[in-house]
């Protein structure tokens, strides 16, 4: 089954490697301290310094949740940045899931018609 947000979820990723034996606790006190960002506010990425697991922590009204997946081959392709975090689009997201490196992107604004 694949992982997906709501597309209106705002995700973030630390762009720093993170240590994959942190659990809840561990990567509570990384979106705080780190990523200076409230945890019931979105989704957050965590990817290991060899680039082949992947954790994401997010809040349900029931609690918090952790997704994992650990690739068989390969790495995860992410834009790299000089700040701790990055924010993520869903489709974003997926394309890093699916092994997609976008190497050029660009979006273009759609405009709505007025009624």
């Amino acid at each position: 089954m694949m992982f997906m947000p709501d597309p209106s979820a705002k995700i973030w990723l630390h762009t720093q490697p993170t240590d994959m034996r942190k659990s809840y606790q561990g990567l509570l006190e990384l979106i705080k301290q780190q990523i200076k960002k409230s945890p019931l506010s979105g989704h957050f990425v965590f990817i290991n310094r060899r680039k082949t697991q992947m954790k994401t922590l997010y809040f349900e009204p029931s609690g918090y949740c952790i997704w994992c997946k650990r690739l068989a081959q390969g790495l995860y392709h992410y834009q790299e940045s000089a700040h701790d975090k990055y924010a993520f689009s869903p489709l974003e997201l997926q394309h890093v899931l699916e092994g997609i490196k976008v190497e050029k992107y660009r979006q273009f604004k759609r405009y709505r018609r007025a009624p």
